[in-house]
């Protein structure tokens, strides 16, 4: 009860200083609150572009790496320089075996500009053969009846399943269509599944809107995009997932290693293997907005810092003016520690009564806004409890920093001097 009624008295104390000084108080709690607002929204906006932007890279491939066949710029085993590699499926089994960091890996193959017809209307389409494991890596899920499935490669079965803009193109407005026939290069082909709209900003061939997927194993024999498709199990590109993130780079040095004994060139020859690292990318993407972060944050902090010069200004001033009370204080028994701990506790309550009404803005304005439909590439103002542990943590330092040299002065006051002194 004592602790209770004590905290009641500093707070009784603080309010009536902040009544005194009403002007100043408030351009001093504009400023904390202010500075508090800026540096959330900063930071809640960095995690909103963040999180907004790995959403968007998840529509190119969870966590992928691409690799493309390339030329090499290295001599190797008596070999000259400027050999074509070329990419094979037998390549992806050896990945699948050879490589124990690679979780999943897939070959990709793909034909640009088929002939798709509906009875109402025709168009000009990529098409990739696919299997499950791609359709794992590249994130592309029907929203509407089924993926194709391991039984649909290995029983070449026609069944494809459809972008949002090659529906809309073949069939307009309408949606029931799992089950449809259509042609695909003059086969007809059954509908078996609907993909969603994505919103996209990156692509190495187009967007998974404009396009048609049906089992590899059947454009190998319906349109492949070259004779080597279909005779010698060529494949365009190949994506593979390594088993732990952090172990990306071991895992492209085992894929680049294979390949290499495979085909007889240089490991160290980046050229004769390109590759694609979208978590790399994505990484890097942190980073900007990790440095934007800092930059404008400094800005903010530079504004509660300058709140927090207030506070101690008006501390200044309260002590100037309760001197007489802190030399009777004092004279009735009042420890130096008890002086100094109450106007401490004034300082800080200042700094957290101005911050805590910026964090609640911060938390009303941060609703508002995440109610709202939220553009491509951004996932509103996300407000975690690790952000407002930091800012809380940090209004703890501001108010202490602030109040500290105002208390430090109240305390070191003798009774006698305070006693005889005038305003």
């Amino acid at each position: 009860m004592k602790a209770i009624f004590r905290l009641y008295t500093i707070a009784n104390q603080a309010i009536a200083e902040l009544w005194r000084h009403k002007l100043r108080t408030v351009l001093t709690m504009f400023g904390i609150g202010w500075g508090i607002c800026a540096l959330a929204l900063i930071s809640a906006s960095g995690d909103g572009f963040k999180q907004g932007q790995r959403e968007n890279w998840k529509q190119l491939g969870d966590r992928i790496v691409m690799v493309f066949g390339g030329r090499t710029e290295m001599q190797a085993g008596g070999r000259r320089a400027g050999k074509d590699i070329r990419l094979y499926t037998s390549d992806v089994e050896a990945i699948r075996e050879q490589c124990p960091l690679v979780t999943t890996v897939a070959g990709e193959i793909k034909r640009w500009g088929v002939q798709v017809e509906s009875e109402f209307n025709a168009g000009n389409f990529l098409v990739l053969g696919v299997d499950p494991d791609y359709l794992s890596l590249r994130n592309m899920p029907a929203a509407t009846g089924r993926d194709i499935s391991w039984t649909d490669v290995e029983e070449k079965n026609r069944v494809c399943v459809l972008g949002d803009s090659v529906r809309k193109q073949l069939f307009k407005k309408e949606r029931d269509l799992v089950g449809r026939q259509i042609r695909i290069n003059g086969y007809r082909y059954e509908i078996v599944g609907l993909m969603d709209e994505k919103n996209q900003n990156s692509s190495y061939d187009g967007w998974d809107n404009d396009k048609v997927l049906i089992p590899n194993s059947v454009l190998r024999s319906d349109c492949p995009p070259y004779r080597g498709v279909a005779v010698e199990g060529r494949v365009q590109t190949i994506n593979y997932r390594p088993k732990p993130v952090s172990k990306r780079e071991p895992a492209q040095l085992q894929v680049r290693r294979t390949l290499a004994r495979i085909h007889e060139f240089d490991p160290r020859d980046e050229a004769a293997l390109p590759m694609w690292d979208t978590m790399k990318t994505a990484s890097m993407f942190d980073e900007i907005f990790k440095s934007l972060g800092y930059f404008l944050g400094s800005v903010a902090l530079v504004t509660l810092i300058l709140g927090g010069m207030g506070v101690m200004n008006t501390m200044m001033t309260s002590v100037t003016e309760r001197t007489p009370e802190i030399g009777l204080k004092k004279a009735l028994g009042a420890t130096r520690r008890r002086i100094l701990m109450e106007f401490l506790a004034e300082g800080v309550f200042l700094a957290g009564v101005s911050g805590s009404i910026g964090i609640i803005l911060v938390w009303g304005l941060a609703s508002l806004v995440n109610a709202l439909p939220m553009p491509a590439f951004f996932s509103g103002l996300p407000i975690n409890p690790d952000l407002v542990l930091r800012l809380v943590a940090l209004l703890g330092g501001v108010g202490i920093f602030a109040a500290l040299p105002p208390a430090w002065r109240a305390a070191g006051m003798t009774p006698v001097e305070a006693l005889r002194f005038e305003k």
